[in-house]
């Protein structure tokens, strides 16, 4: 669950064709339609423009693009231009931070200098009132509804009814067997938000008409014009009917002083500034931009997680000795303080998320002139109206903070070694990074643990499929095909 705590983390990236398709047409789309509103004038600026990728050049640009994806194409112009360069498409720049040193506004920016640009793309989904259909200020302090929700303190109470789904999850395998492992682990968590976000009366009374609505939704919510098309008709069909059960849910809890231990809970709880309660609107609204959020990115993280822990034979063993030295100090039982110490198992779900990040890359519309000193020492200005781009996967892989960076080795954040620290505080942004860093980073890892602890304990686990490509047709990019793995029951310390 990646939620950024000023906005729906669901930025537009991908690494190849479909990166123009959607990212470039979403950004024009949004971008032109914004650019003809009240223009605003600055003061005049003496510092220069980034390099700019001229139209001559991007044919060679788009060949990359398309050939050998996102990651090689920013590469290439960040390798000829620096860390600072703008690529101009019908009308449309896009300027690229590259690395550590020139991210700091793109996160610390407040949302009236940069502001991601989803109003057209998740309205429809969230509805207005929520999110990017409400104004600024109120969707800052739903931010911060989000913030208190998925703190610490109230995670704690979570454990416990994950621990049971996972249980109750795995129990159903046999002996032995063969599995679709992303499968399985979608089909999991989807369950375990059932259980923890909206609580008990879906998971209880409503889960396959509730998740069929929200997958209806979201299969026919990708879509990028507002024209009555016939999936937009059915995205909104099926959003009507998920307000309406979240609706009902909340009321009754309301009419009948119903308290749960869920998010759901925590959202009908919330009070804004001034006192107002949230409306058993807006708390459907939240509740579904959180599924939104959360849905794709934990089910592909989980995956890879397993894909690479089962690839990596050092870090396996690594993993499972660390599940027995924790089973020997606290046996079954593991509560928020248990998983805190799981340290290697922390570090194997950073480096997944480091070498495969639900978002590529993260764009920002900007509303006022900011300057930037680039790598190379530089001083840039980024014109109003630009679109700043943050290539995620790029700067998770720069060979100056990170060695070897096409290896996996969750060593590289252990004590002594942690290069996430190498370049600042933005050289590792898999959950975004200041203003605008996820408050779901917790509960995400949380989840995973719970899953992969139980995995690790219970099973002895084999690859049996090639290790996976990555689908860089997805919007958020997985495992290519299926991640086929074996497994056969054990109990780990009686067969150490």
């Amino acid at each position: 669950c990646y939620i950024s705590q000023r906005s729906i983390s669901m930025d537009i990236a991908t690494n190849s064709a479909v990166w123009i398709s959607i990212a470039l047409v979403f950004i024009v789309a949004v971008v032109t339609k914004v650019a003809r509103g009240r223009v605003i004038s600055e003061p005049t600026c003496n510092r220069p423009p980034p390099p700019l990728v001229n139209f001559v050049s991007i044919i060679g640009l788009l060949y990359t693009l398309v050939t050998k994806g996102l990651q090689a194409m920013v590469s290439y112009q960040y390798s000829e231009l620096g860390s600072v360069f703008t690529v101009s498409l019908v009308g449309v720049k896009l300027t690229f931070l590259v690395g550590p040193e020139v991210s700091e506004h793109f996160y610390q920016g407040l949302d009236s200098e940069v502001t991601p640009n989803m109003r057209e793309f998740s309205v429809p989904m969230i509805g207005k009132g929520v999110a990017y259909g409400a104004d600024a200020t109120t969707r800052n302090e739903q931010g911060r509804f989000y913030s208190d929700a998925l703190k610490p303190s109230k995670l704690r109470s979570h454990v416990g009814p994950m621990l049971q789904e996972v249980e109750n999850y795995f129990a159903k395998w046999g002996h032995e067997g063969t599995v679709d492992l992303g499968q399985e682990l979608q089909q999991l968590l989807v369950l375990i938000s059932a259980r923890c976000l909206t609580g008990k009366e879906v998971r209880e009374q409503t889960f396959d008409d509730f998740f069929g609505l929200f997958d209806e939704m979201l299969d026919n919510g990708m879509t990028l014009t507002s024209a009555p098309t016939l999936a937009n008709f059915r995205r909104d069909r099926a959003h009507t009917k998920l307000i309406e059960m979240c609706t009902e849910i909340v009321r009754s809890r309301k009419s009948s002083n119903q308290v749960e231990e869920d998010v759901l809970q925590n959202l009908i709880d919330s009070r804004y500034r001034d006192g107002r309660s949230t409306t058993e609107r807006e708390v459907a609204g939240l509740i579904i931009a959180l599924l939104i959020a959360g849905k794709h990115t934990s089910s592909s993280t989980s995956t890879w997680t397993g894909a690479c822990l089962i690839n990596s034979r050092r870090w396996l063993s690594a993993a499972i000795e660390e599940q027995k030295q924790i089973m020997r100090k606290y046996g079954d039982c593991i509560d928020y303080n248990v998983l805190l110490e799981m340290d290697v198992l922390h570090c194997c779900i950073k480096e997944v998320l480091r070498m495969h990040p639900p978002g590529l890359a993260s764009c920002r519309r900007v509303h006022k002139s900011f300057s930037v000193r680039s790598k190379e020492g530089i001083e840039y200005e980024i014109p109003r109206g630009h679109t700043i781009v943050s290539p995620i996967l790029l700067n998770s892989n720069i060979p100056y903070i990170y060695e070897d960076p096409g290896t996996y080795d969750p060593g590289r954040f252990r004590a002594g070694r942690e290069e996430d620290k190498v370049g600042g505080r933005f050289s590792y942004t898999a959950f975004g990074c200041g203003r605008h860093a996820c408050p779901g980073e917790a509960y995400a890892y949380m989840q995973i643990k719970v899953i992969w602890s139980h995995l690790l304990r219970n099973f002895e686990l084999t690859l049996q499929s090639p290790f996976p490509d990555t689908n860089w047709w997805k919007t958020v990019p997985e495992p290519k095909g299926k991640v086929t793995v074996s497994y056969k029951r054990r109990q780990l310390l009686s067969v150490y």
